[in-house]
């Protein structure tokens, strides 16, 4: 069976990590946000790294960029949902600041990716095998 595509792109890797730092993190969340931020939280840094998939698996380069969109809006989500979780103090500053830090990496990459689907040289095409 032939490998996905979306396996070997560093962004699709790099939110494959946010997500598990974010279920880490939210596991420590009150309990009655599990349906509401936790939820929230989670669902928004997943759709990140479902998008890049899907849209690696369509046709086009415009159909992929599309998907690529979607997936940065997720990562903006996340973004604002963890900033909403440190002021609530539902986590600290310091597990914020590495979440975010993450969202804003892969924000830049899929940047890059769009940029390189439009034949613009960039860092964020990168695969694991290059």
């Amino acid at each position: 069976m032939e490998e996905q595509k979306f396996r070997k792109l560093n962004v699709w890797n790099k939110s494959m990590d946010l997500i598990e730092q974010i279920y880490r993190i939210t596991q420590k969340f009150p309990g009655q946000e599990v349906y509401g931020l936790t939820s929230q939280l989670r669902r928004a840094s997943t759709s990140i790294a479902l998008n890049i998939a899907e849209g690696s698996g369509s046709g086009s380069d415009g159909e992929f960029k599309r998907f690529l969109n979607i997936a940065l809006r997720s990562a903006y989500e996340a973004i604002c949902a963890i900033e909403i979780a440190k002021r609530l103090g539902f986590c600290s500053t310091q597990e914020a600041n590495i979440l975010k830090s993450g969202c804003n990496e892969i924000s830049a990459m899929l940047t890059g990716l769009k940029k390189y689907l439009k034949g613009e040289r960039d860092v964020g095409h990168r695969t694991s095998d290059d």
